[in-house]
């Protein structure tokens, strides 16, 4: 166990301060050989700030860090990786026209007379690459070819390959799909059995009690509590995260929110990716979409929104027949979709927040653009966006104020179905209490809402009721009231509960 030695890390009483601030006050920290630390907590808890510290980015301004109990003071990243101490940022630190191989030893490449040894680079990465048992990347492979979670692995090795002791990982599954994860977890637990030492950063609560022997839980740049995992369970975790019980963690139904007649139907819809599609969805009623990653969700909500359109099948809005073959269609007929890349195809990060909050409506309703620009402001602040003002650059916010961004750009054009597709992805437990008392409010005012959700409490937390998906078609339907067996149950065809009422 961890108390069984010293640590090969030992943060004590870290303090750092911006402009004046105070952002991290007085933080311990203590990581031991072997293990998985989690470093839990809401955006601006200090999580980042501590690790960039740790890893030499920033300096920090009171305090000690011991590295098998010397006292180390890194004014570098690389510095603090020929120390033994390497990070894995979300935003990797990869050259995407080289190879593997030219990656993990970029600037200390092997020489032999003179010249870079290629042959003996690309023998000790495959070394390292077999030492993890990783398959499928050679290191002859230019990265830019590489899959994420294929690229996340060659900052690991590139990592392991200054021999190090301490590795940091920041949101690592966070743009993983779910077979991609089950890769990393498997490198995690070799990392283990080498006795490297791991401080592990994720919004995942599961994932945090699957991996970490120990975990530490920062709220406002203070230790609120550092326990081993087994000690502690999701609700615990929560209430010290977000200084709130669980119980207010998936908010009820709103005062006032009453299911209504059907908004949207679809009889018999498919496509290339779909099949025998039917449904409908109510006024004021939130519809879970649960299923496999590859099940149909996102191909769904692409579906009815128009971007990927039903090619057979019919569609009813407002009991009106409709055709949907386009977005644009789709917004003009009240849809909207929150796709779940926000960064990708949700928001436009180089420009401003009042421009992303209008994109929407400049490209389907120009003429709308001047009175809407002035109502922005107004919901911006019901959202509870913070930022510097309107101004400010939508890659300058957190992850959960550019969710609420695109949930205002949809808001902006009123619409009468919104599909959410994974939309707390990748954001805290207190933004996503946020989105959640959000997506409340819009069933309160009458509007139809589709939620896709890869965390099944998620999707029965939040839920009227439940739509499994598996093969491309709905392969039942469950009440909230349901367990997370039942679902999968139905997401892997071991059980088929077909209801009429869709």
């Amino acid at each position: 166990m961890t108390g069984e030695s010293a640590p090969v890390l030992r943060a004590t009483g870290i303090r750092k301060q911006f402009f004046g601030v105070e952002v991290l006050h007085g933080v311990d920290l203590d990581v031991h050989a072997g293990t998985v630390h989690g470093l839990v907590g809401e955006n601006g808890a200090g999580k980042s700030t501590l690790m960039k510290i740790i890893a030499g980015v920033h300096r920090r301004d009171g305090g000690d860090i011991l590295l098998d109990g010397r006292s180390v003071d890194f004014g570098h990243p690389v510095e603090a990786a020929h120390a033994g101490v390497a990070t894995v940022f979300q935003e990797f630190n990869l050259l995407p026209d080289r190879t593997v191989a030219q990656n993990v030893y970029l600037g200390r490449e092997p020489l032999r007379r003179g010249l870079v040894d290629v042959a003996t680079m690309n023998r000790q990465t495959q070394e390292l690459l077999d030492d993890l048992g990783i398959d499928g990347i050679s290191p002859d492979t230019k990265v830019g070819w590489l899959t994420v979670a294929e690229q996340q692995i060659v900052e690991i090795i590139k990592a392991l390959s200054v021999n190090a002791r301490v590795i940091s990982m920041d949101e690592p599954t966070a743009a993983l799909a779910e077979a991609e994860v089950a890769v990393l977890y498997r490198v995690i637990g070799a990392l283990k059995s080498k006795g490297v030492a791991i401080v592990y950063v994720s919004h995942r609560l599961q994932e945090v009690f699957d991996l970490c022997d120990t975990i530490t839980v920062l709220k406002d740049g203070a230790l609120v509590l550092s326990s081993p995992a087994a000690d502690l369970d999701q609700a615990a975790l929560v209430r010290a995260m977000v200084g709130r019980p669980i119980s207010t963690f998936f908010p009820g139904p709103e005062d006032g929110t009453e299911i209504g007649d059907p908004v949207l139907e679809v009889a018999g819809g498919g496509n290339e990716q779909l099949d025998d599609i039917t449904l409908s969805l109510r006024a004021g009623e939130i519809v879970g979409l649960a299923g496999l990653q590859g099940s149909g969700r996102s191909e769904l909500v692409s579906a009815l929104f128009g971007a990927a359109p039903f090619t057979r099948g019919t569609m009813r809005l407002g009991g009106s027949p409709v055709t949907i073959r386009t977005p644009r269609s789709g917004v003009r007929n009240g849809i909207a979709l929150v796709t779940e890349d926000r960064k990708g195809s949700g928001l436009a990060l180089s420009q401003s927040i009042l421009d992303n909050a209008l994109l929407a409506i400049r490209s389907v309703f120009p003429g709308r653009t001047g009175a809407m620009r002035a109502k922005v402001p107004e919901i911006l602040e019901s959202l509870e966006v913070i930022s510097q003002g309107t101004g400010q650059e939508v890659r300058a916010l957190s992850g959960g104020n550019q969710q609420k961004v695109v949930l205002a750009k949809w808001l902006a054009t009123s619409p009468r179905v919104v599909l959410l597709d994974e939309p707390t992805r990748g954001i805290d437990v207190g933004a996503k209490i946020a989105v959640y008392r959000l997506i409340r409010e819009l069933a309160r005012k009458g509007v139809a809402i589709v939620l896709v959700s890869s965390e099944l409490p998620e999707v029965l937390g939040m839920s009227d009721r439940v739509l499994v998906m598996a093969d491309g078609r709905i392969a039942g339907q469950l009440p909230p009231t349901a367990g997370e067996e039942e679902v999968l149950a139905l997401a892997t065809g071991t059980e088929a509960q077909v209801v009429s009422d869709q």
